[in-house]
């Protein structure tokens, strides 16, 4: 079992976010969650958002510290990573559903 966390850095609601993943599977991430009480709302597609005040107790529950270069690598390598093309596809063209947009020059 291989759940990682990076440290805190990334700004929001008032607080500081880190991101915890597995190299392994979506399963052991999410049982690893849980067992921290991590809700399943802080699930972003192939991470959970760990806010700062949370890091020491998932630290403790098991979650090996790495730093945030590092867990984007290894998260790569286990083919788990979600690209921003993945997160964020292109929108349809314009015109209507199932239908090519029209040019208009």
């Amino acid at each position: 079992m291989t759940v990682l966390v990076d440290p805190p850095l990334w700004p929001r609601h008032g607080t500081v976010w880190g991101h915890l993943v597995s190299d392994t599977s979506y399963a052991e991430l999410h049982d690893f969650a849980e067992r921290a009480g991590i809700p399943r709302r802080a699930f972003d597609q192939d991470h959970y958002d760990v806010p700062a005040e949370r890091w020491d107790d998932v630290v403790a529950l098991g979650a090996e510290p790495v730093g945030t270069r590092d867990l984007v690598r290894r998260l790569r390598a286990s083919g788990l990573r979600v690209t921003a093309r993945e997160r964020h596809p292109p929108a349809p063209p314009a015109g209507r559903p199932g239908h090519p947009a029209r040019p208009t020059g």
